[in-house]
């Protein structure tokens, strides 16, 4: 540690240099239209399904891809290559091991692309996959795609009827948000049967690990939903070949009815990669021609999540601003409450943006008032109960141009992010009670996000919104969401996080939706949540953890970032401790970490999408998470 940042004036002095600095570089980055949005990025397997799309739209013609296919699959294909490990595997978070199905995906794009299957990465990826399992031991999503063009058996796939929509007790919305326009869209591209074209002599044989079954895997045991649901699947199939068209038809237009309505005020269905890219295959299956404006739109939004800087290409998953807007503008309110005019920017740029019309949520809350707000910048179905708090946050430092729609829309957001609590305390991010946790096992539910669970991460951070909006901890909603947040403790004191990586983002905001409950911070388990987040500091003084904890259920170290160190801080301080040795060293690695122009650097994952499948790196977190730590670390100083 620096010698200079020993004593304690010493250290708040160069905290405050440091967050001057850092609230400086998150104010140049804001937009002038009061926006924050920055780069949001994931894992190779965007770019392999942008090439797969391009088969399914443009498939080469004697071996040749149009020109302007040509270009952007040699784009994505290099864009893959330059992220493929020493053992010709790719992973799916930064430092991580091979993982399968992103590692089919990779070698099947290549090849489309032109790699030759006897070039030394193309073998190496080979060799890796068959190592693994072969192609057979890739998930369900892998294979249902390769199936559409003849690369995979059909029979050998789970199922995914359109006849979903049709189904009582609302079935469909007893999914998780993006499954459903996930599975809506893929049914109508399914249920069609398409097995589009490759190139003449193209296949993936030698990727089948010999021995090893192609279908989907039974339970060891007898009785369990696993079977129930794979014997189910087998009646599906023959309801495929033998059962009503009437009934199938009525279905397909359904669905159609169902994912058209849903890319209205909407940028894409979703407006997340997977259902986007679907969509567009559906529109195609379903007649749409080229030109159709359904079909243009879809393609368009799709297209706009590429970012094509020359040698530098990828795909953003979604576009996050309003999360980056909120969060930012929370970060400068912490830091410098005097920013009135940026923070005024920031609060009409987000208040344009409320969602007033009922979605997907109001199925199970038909009687509640519209509000809300969206993780993108629009998908008006789809509004998320965690940006929804964030606003909220946001807008409790913020003053819009407009005090009276300002008032108006927080008491509806503020209903309607009550009305979002669950039966057990807690709140989920799209929808209220989404637990048929049967659902888990379906043969498609391989993504391991079958379900929107409650969680610790986005009910400390509703307790946090509520209290700045004067809602204290006399309410029921706080008095259950405190005892819903104690009761999911973890056995060594932490807290899971679902959309953070992972233990210490869960701990981070349990401890601080606790305090904003009235937690007295002397009671066992704040103490324990503080004592576990210094058991598992590092010893460069900053706090990291790996993807991995979500394989391990359990954490599991990695190198400190400066969000994770941040989250550290704010949960301590959060539980009462703002003068140990923990929180001192932790503001000392942010500290001797940042860069000259006020930021820092972050190279590892450290947001979440679905545990053990797809993870994020949001790239404004390495800055104002930091500022807010900072601004804790001042404001706990000076009131000591």
């Amino acid at each position: 540690m620096t010698p200079g940042l020993q004593t304690c004036d010493s250290l708040i002095s160069a905290a405050g240099g440091t967050l001057d600095r850092a609230a400086a570089r998150l104010l140049e980055l804001q937009r002038p239209n009061g926006e924050w949005c920055a780069e949001l990025t994931a894992d190779t397997t965007l770019e392999s399904d942008f090439i797969l799309l391009q088969l399914w739209l443009y498939p080469p013609v004697n071996g040749r891809w149009n020109p302007e296919s040509r270009t952007l699959v040699a784009k994505a294909a290099k864009s893959i290559l330059d992220r493929q490990l020493e053992d010709g595997g790719s992973n799916i978070y930064v430092d991580g091991p091979t993982e399968i199905s992103a590692t089919v995906k990779a070698y099947f794009a290549l090849k489309l692309a032109g790699y030759d299957e006897n070039d030394e990465r193309m073998t190496k990826a080979r060799e890796c996959i068959l190592a693994r399992g072969g192609i057979q031991a890739a998930n369900s999503y892998v294979k249902v795609n390769l199936s559409l063009f003849g690369l995979y058996p059909r029979d050998a796939c789970p199922s995914i009827p359109p006849e979903v929509v049709l189904l009582p007790f609302n079935f469909l919305f007893q999914m998780s948000s993006w499954t459903r326009a996930i599975v809506v869209a893929l049914s109508i591209v399914h249920a069609s049967n398409p097995m589009r074209p490759v190139p003449e002599g193209f296949s993936l044989d030698e990727l089948f690990l010999p021995g090893v079954a192609l279908g989907l895997k039974r339970s060891p045991k007898l009785f369990t939903w696993r079977n129930f649901f794979l014997a189910f699947d087998r009646f599906l199939k023959l309801w495929e070949r033998r059962g009503s068209r009437t009934i199938r038809a009525k279905a397909i237009r359904e669905g159609e009815r169902w994912m058209v309505e849903r890319t209205r005020d909407s940028d894409g269905l979703g407006a997340i990669y997977p259902p986007m890219m679907y969509a567009i295959m559906a529109f195609d299956v379903l007649g749409y021609p080229p030109d159709h404006p359904e079909r243009v739109e879809a393609l368009r939004q799709f297209n706009h999540l590429m970012v094509d800087e020359g040698d530098r290409f990828l795909f953003q998953p979604c576009f996050s601003p309003v999360w980056d807007t909120a969060m930012a503008a929370y970060a400068i309110g912490e830091s410098r409450p005097a920013a009135t005019e940026p923070l005024r920017r920031s609060a009409d740029w987000l208040l344009a943006r409320e969602i007033r019309r009922n979605g997907d949520w109001s199925v199970k809350r038909p009687n509640t008032t519209p509000s809300g707000w969206s993780f993108e910048y629009a998908n008006a179905f789809y509004p998320d109960i965690d940006d929804t708090a964030m606003v909220l946050l946001a807008l409790s430092h913020a003053r819009a141009s407009d005090p009276e729609a300002q008032r108006a829309c927080h008491r509806r957001a503020l209903d309607w992010l009550l009305a979002m609590q669950s039966k057990y305390g807690g709140w989920a991010a799209f929808d209220v009670d989404n637990d048929w946790h049967i659902l888990a096992d379906v043969p498609f539910a391989d993504h391991n996000a079958m379900l929107d669970p409650t969680c610790a991460d986005i009910t400390g951070r509703i307790l946090e919104a509520l209290k700045a909006n004067g809602i204290g901890r006399e309410h029921p909603a706080v008095r259950r969401g405190a005892e819903y947040l104690i009761g999911h403790q973890e056995a060594d004191g932490s807290w899971y996080g679902r959309w953070g990586v992972a233990y210490i983002y869960g701990t981070c905001f349990a401890l601080r939706g606790l305090a904003a409950a009235g937690e007295s911070d002397r009671e066992a388990h704040v103490l324990r949540g503080g004592e576990w987040l210094r058991s598992i500091q590092n010893p460069d003084g900053g706090w990291g953890e790996s993807c991995a904890s979500y394989d391990n259920a359990c954490f599991t170290p990695a190198p400190s970032t400066p969000s994770q160190t941040a989250w550290a801080i704010m949960g301590l301080i959060a539980g009462g401790d703002t003068t140990s040795l923990s929180v001192r060293n932790g503001i000392k690695y942010l500290i001797e970490t940042q860069r000259r122009d006020g930021d820092w650097d972050e190279r590892l994952a450290t947001g979440t999408g679905f545990p053990r499948v797809f993870y994020l790196n949001y790239h404004l977190y390495r800055l104002y998470f930091p500022v807010m730590a900072l601004s804790a670390f001042l404001k706990a100083g000076s009131a000591s």
